[in-house]
């Protein structure tokens, strides 16, 4: 049995890579299957976000480079360019890896707690494909109580620091007066969620949600007192807005060059500030070239994360130790249970010479034996049958040398060494 955790991150690969290495809510069930039935993985999960794509497998025997090869085949990259930023964790480090992720201290915003969420998605999407069994399944509930008791025992969370909320920071230092500005926000996600949430506690004049589905759109609109308008209206509400910010799941841009300068002509070259959150980008590279247009990947919100992390960083401590006892406890409730189907065949064992000798028992007190002789003869023969196979193995491996069985087996039947000296 291995637990491995293998992918790439904001750490190890660049927007550009991470958004070829993403997969589609519509890819994960197939893909799912896909790397069980060619990669030995017996059970596995896909985590993928904007920052990151992760695989969390179960295998008999840790199989490392078929699963990059299976990675780099699906998503069309070079083995080689993917060994470049991808990491791989096994067993212990695996599961630390995985509590880490889901309690935020491995992500670009220290503490951001959608990730929990992101985990918990991921976990419903391998049982719907069919590919978490016992033990992942058992390694994902310990991670998320792990991750909500971090959540609970320690003040990581406590401010409301995230690659959203670092958005709409750095529009306030863009605009001196956010109550006369209007945001457009692309995409009804939780990360447009939370930067609807922070734009309307900051008193934005306007907020237009745009989306695919007009009803994912107006339920997100209702709660913050937004407008909400379908993708193919984003060119009219583009040129009365100062700020767009972008997150959708869509595989290709969504918001041209042409476009966006277009607006700008009808807005006479007044400035917008954009912001592209997700991965792959929604919003094309080239329209940051244009003068007027001050636009932002994840990565570039970095420095922005950083100085409201500060806060946080006294409570990353004590959420390590946290993560590092809920290891080590899945790790030792995991050993035990490998030695249950042992217990069960030795009990399975006993109960039946119990039932052997009971069976010999019961016919002699029908033939006329006295109890006590038969009550005798019952403990000598079950004692005899529970010691017999115990007995042989241990002599032999005493002949083989194997004297580190003898101690084992000491510590095994809790035998006291001196016992049999004070009985004398």
């Amino acid at each position: 049995m291995a637990f491995l955790a293998l992918g790439i991150n904001h750490k190890t690969a660049s927007v550009d890579v991470r958004e070829r290495v993403a997969f589609t809510p519509e890819q994960l069930v197939e893909a799912l299957q896909q790397l069980c039935r060619v990669t030995p993985s017996r059970e596995a999960a896909i985590l993928s976000t904007c920052n990151r794509s992760e695989l969390y497998l179960e295998q008999d025997q840790p199989c490392i480079d078929e699963v990059l090869a299976w990675l780099a085949g699906y998503h069309n990259l070079s083995l080689e360019e993917l060994r470049a930023c991808a990491y791989v964790h096994q067993d212990d480090d695996a599961v630390r890896h995985m509590m880490r992720v889901a309690a935020g201290l491995d992500s670009m915003v220290l503490g951001e707690p959608q990730i929990l969420g992101q985990m918990k998605s991921a976990y419903a999407v391998a049982r719907e494909a069919g590919t978490v069994g016992p033990l992942l399944g058992r390694l994902f509930q310990a991670t998320f109580s792990t991750a909500k008791t971090v959540r609970t025992d320690t003040a990581i969370g406590e401010n409301p620091v995230s690659v959203a909320f670092a958005a709409v920071s750095l529009a306030k230092q863009i605009f001196a007066d956010l109550h006369r500005s209007q945001a457009l926000l692309i995409g009804a996600g939780e990360t447009i969620t939370l930067v609807a949430r922070h734009l309307h506690e900051q008193g934005v004049k306007r907020i237009v949600v745009a989306n695919r589905t007009l009803e994912r759109a107006s339920m997100l609109a209702e709660e913050f007192g937004a407008h909400a308008v379908l993708l193919a209206d984003m060119p009219q509400e583009l040129v009365n807005s100062d700020i767009v910010i972008s997150s959708t799941a869509s595989q290709l841009p969504i918001l041209g060059k042409g476009a966006v300068e277009r607006a700008l002509k009808q807005r006479r070259h007044k400035p917008i500030f954009m912001v592209d959150i997700a991965v792959p980008r929604d919003i094309e590279p080239e329209v940051g070239e244009l003068d007027d247009v001050y636009l932002y990947t994840v990565d570039d919100l970095h420095e922005v994360v950083a100085e409201n992390l500060k806060s946080r960083q006294g409570a990353a401590q004590a959420a390590e130790e946290l993560v590092g006892a809920g290891v080590d406890d899945f790790m030792q409730r995991l050993r035990e249970l490998a030695a249950v189907d042992v217990l069960r065949a030795y009990r399975q064992q006993a109960e039946r010479h119990r039932d052997d000798e009971l069976a010999k028992a019961l016919r002699l007190l029908q033939n006329g034996s006295s109890a006590e002789e038969v009550l005798a003869q019952l403990a000598r023969g079950l004692t005899n049958k529970l010691l017999h196979a115990p007995s042989v193995q241990l002599k032999k491996l005493s002949a083989d040398g194997r004297f580190d069985a003898l101690s084992v087996a000491q510590e095994l039947f809790a035998l006291d060494e001196g016992s049999d000296k004070r009985s004398q």
